[in-house]
């Protein structure tokens, strides 16, 4: 495309892509393919060296994941994108070049279950720690850096309560101090949210939910801002100094505002390997095309159906930051202007068997460990996607166990209003 500036929709449907030079074919080919014929041996010789950018193996890149990592990139208002295999690989990567064994990550505790899991667990094994801390007490994520820090992370829109987090706020913070925000915009999307536009350095998503739409792949993205001076603090050595793989190329000095970006192809790819293949990524393209009808309907739905349960006296309260109840009400226009998302938590009266009770009596809400799908999900966190957490620990994610999460599909509202009304009914006779 022209360097002519393009609306989101516009993008959404022809970022990264054009009909294929072989065939003419309008739509992205799958190229299934693992290796790629070299021109001839100095060919060869410059793609190894990160000379020349091009195709080798498909763990590192490949046709089809590439249209995708720019279009997610565009969209984001990043320099450039990295694909891989899901959300939770995604954090790793995004993780990967900043830390060492020793640092640590101040992150917020309004986190999905497994990132909690994947943040006080598995890094361990890293040799890496993090700090959790409410990302509303600024002075709090402050006073949690030290000299060990390396990241800050975040979620725009938290999942599993909806609350927004005021990226901006967060964002000036880590910037006094010196460090990368990286943020997880899963639960909004470039089309509610573009972090980057807030201050974030790194945009983190799991494909799998709203940016594919229809839960039938696993995926995740990296989006480097292309901002940040990797080089002025000496605490990013992977990306400023001598890499000894690559015959002391500098990333940073090499690269500028893709430093990360080929860092994580380069490195991070080769020996991770957490790839995307790339039928996944065919399935990602197609659902983004349609990601704006889409957000916009799941924003209606969302919005009517947590007024009609707050407005219900079998619920308790409902954690919708769309509705003017909300603490986070007034973020919305600052941080999400086209909505506040499609992901909320309500409180059933009766506690944890009446939330049981409910998920059992639905017939359109299909009980999954899923968000972000076409389709009405729900669960109970505390239960399953939190269930590895104490309950201090569940209340602080917004996993409380009396607590249902939703994820509202673009049905008919009225449908799914009354499929609630007769799975409440049921749960709380």
């Amino acid at each position: 495309m022209s360097d002519q500036t393009y609306g989101f929709d516009t993008l959404q449907i022809h970022a990264g892509a054009a009909p294929d030079p072989a065939t003419g074919a309008r739509n992205t080919p799958i190229y299934q393919t693992t290796a790629y014929v070299f021109r001839d041996a100095d060919h060869a010789a410059a793609l190894f060296n990160l000379q020349e950018v091009g195709f080798i193996y498909s763990r590192l890149t490949n046709p089809t994941v590439a249209v995708l990592q720019e279009r997610v990139a565009t969209l984001e208002g990043g320099a450039g994108a990295v694909c891989c295999s899901s959300g939770h690989a995604a954090q790793i990567m995004a993780l990967f070049p900043l830390m060492a064994p020793g640092k640590n990550v101040v992150v917020s505790t309004r986190l999905y279950g497994g990132t909690v899991t994947q943040m006080t667990q598995t890094i361990k094994r890293f040799g890496w720690s993090a700090k959790f801390v409410d990302m509303d007490d600024l002075a709090a994520v402050e006073a949690a850096v030290d000299e060990d820090t390396r990241a800050i992370f975040c979620e725009s829109i938290a999942n599993p309560g909806g609350y927004i987090t005021d990226l901006r706020a967060v964002a000036d913070v880590a910037d006094k101090v010196g460090l990368p925000l990286i943020v997880d915009n899963t639960s909004a999307t470039p089309y509610l949210c573009r972090p980057i536009e807030h201050g974030a350095t790194l945009v983190v998503h799991s494909l799998t939910k709203y940016l594919t739409g229809n839960g039938s792949v696993t995926g995740g993205v990296v989006v480097d801002s292309g901002t940040f001076d990797w080089s002025a603090s000496g605490k990013f050595p992977s990306l400023s100094d001598p890499e000894p793989a690559y015959h002391g190329l500098k990333f940073h000095e090499t690269f500028g505002p893709l430093a990360f970006t080929f860092h994580g192809i380069a490195i991070g790819l080769r020996d991770l390997g957490m790839t995307l293949n790339p039928q996944a990524a065919h399935y990602t393209l197609m659902g983004i095309e349609t990601l704006s009808l889409r957000m916009e309907k799941h924003v209606q739905n969302a919005r009517k159906v947590a007024q009609w349960l707050e407005q219900d006296p079998r619920v308790d309260y409902v954690t919708y930051a769309g509705l003017e109840s909300s603490k986070y009400f007034d973020r919305v226009e600052k941080v999400c202007p086209r909505g506040a998302g499609s992901l909320f938590t309500f409180a059933v009266k009766g506690g944890y068997e009446s939330c049981i009770k409910l998920i059992d009596s639905l017939e359109i809400f299909s009980h999954v460990a899923n968000l972000g799908d076409t389709r009405s999900l729900i669960i109970h966190s505390a239960s399953t996607t939190h269930r590895q957490l104490d309950e201090n620990q569940q209340r602080a994610a917004g996993a409380d166990p009396e607590v249902v999460r939703v994820s509202i599909g673009i049905e008919d509202p009225d449908d799914l209003i009354a499929d609630l009304d007769q799975a409440l009914a049921k749960a709380t006779a």
